[in-house]
């Protein structure tokens, strides 16, 4: 059975940083990533990873985030820099259990495992 757990949520002012982890039980596939959800808008791709696949970005967190994974111990990390406020929002750990092309690795349909999510806080 696979588990995703997030952690690292947290609440900071604008400019911070943070780093998100998410520890994958049982998960032995490629493919990877983190959504997140602001109140009353739909859930998001902001980044997504796995084996010797290159890393996928939104734009709105181009050169603020970087996605990364401990394939040893199964986490994945979400280092995120230079806060903003509208990066506010509870952020998803999720995996798929295929492959997933680059076109689709931003989009929620392509996962099938989820985490409970993270709350990030990022205040002016």
């Amino acid at each position: 059975q696979v588990q995703l757990a997030e952690s690292g949520g947290d609440s900071v002012q604008a400019g911070g940083s943070l780093r998100l982890s998410c520890a994958a039980s049982g998960y032995t596939g490629s493919y990877m990533a983190w959504f997140r959800q602001a109140p009353g808008k739909q859930r998001e791709g902001v980044a997504a990873a796995g084996y010797y696949v290159q890393e996928t970005y939104a734009d709105s967190v181009k050169g603020r985030f970087t996605i990364s994974r401990d394939n040893t111990k199964n986490i994945l990390f979400l280092q995120m820099n230079s806060l903003k406020p509208e990066d506010t929002a509870i952020y998803y750990c999720a995996a798929a259990n295929q492959r997933v092309p680059v076109s689709r690795r931003l989009l929620a349909s392509s996962y099938v495992y989820w985490g409970q999510g993270t709350q990030v806080t990022v205040s002016s």
